[in-house]
């Protein structure tokens, strides 16, 4: 009976080993080469236009003293004062097919770049446009560290930095382990893998980098493998102390 109850018991410590954090997400090799970060990524300061974007566009003429009617351009209010906005995708090419202008190249330009860029195709058509451009749809997900809770932090401003959405979120969570923020990129159809260690005063540059719609902030939980141990056994050692006891009063009848 004791050799039975020492392999129930070395069972029961296998099978729990393989359940203990699984919660942790993402794991990298010690060994991992982890993207590096460029000097654009550290220095750059604004959002860029992505694919899947969607842009909310208003257009004035005359700088901006005239609302411009896409919808009603052929009829007598082509110059309404209404706040008419209008809602287009940017295609995965990074091409936004626009009213009168057609196909317009904006991905990868900041807010600031496509508006001049729009004003100036424009003008061909309307007397000194006055184009504003916002998108409505940019958002990141973020692991805060504490294991399986998440939040999608909405981009509201175009200079969202790293610091600013885990503040959003509430900071690393307590067992999250900071040395290890990592950051996932889709950038040419590919996903970066960056790695921060935010524990480091050195390391404040990398906290200032401006989020992109789409990103992935995870912060590495710390393993829990006292407590994962303890609620893995707590069922197997209550089964064997059941098992020990029932032997024991077996053999107390005999």
């Amino acid at each position: 009976m004791g050799k039975v109850l020492f392999v129930l018991g070395m069972a029961a410590l296998l099978l729990s080993g393989c359940a203990i954090n699984r919660d942790i997400m993402f794991k990298t090799p010690r060994d991992y080469q982890f993207d590096t970060v460029s000097d654009t990524m550290e220095q750059d300061r604004e959002f860029k236009i992505q694919p899947d974007d969607i842009l909310s566009f208003r257009m004035y003429a005359n700088d901006g003293f005239k609302m411009v009617d896409m919808v009603n351009e052929q009829s007598q209010n082509v110059n309404s004062l209404n706040r008419i906005q209008f809602l287009y995708l940017v295609h995965p090419d990074g091409h936004a097919k626009l009213p009168v202008v057609g196909d317009v190249q904006v991905g990868g330009l900041t807010i600031k770049q496509a508006e001049l860029l729009l004003e100036e195709r424009y003008a061909t058509y309307y007397q000194r446009p006055f184009v504003l451009l916002s998108v409505s749809n940019r958002r990141v997900v973020v692991f805060p560290g504490g294991g399986g809770d998440a939040k999608v932090v909405m981009l509201e401003n175009n200079n969202t930095t790293l610091m600013e959405a885990l503040a959003i979120t509430g900071g690393v969570a307590t067992r999250g382990d900071a040395r290890r923020v990592k950051l996932f990129r889709r950038s040419n159809g590919k996903r970066h893998v960056y790695q921060f260690d935010l524990s480091d005063i050195q390391n404040l540059k990398y906290a200032d980098v401006v989020l992109q719609a789409d990103d992935i902030v995870y912060v590495q939980p710390n393993p829990q493998i006292a407590r994962g141990l303890l609620t893995e056994l707590t069922p197997y050692v209550t089964l064997l102390t059941s098992l020990m006891l029932v032997y024991g009063i077996t053999n107390g009848f005999k």
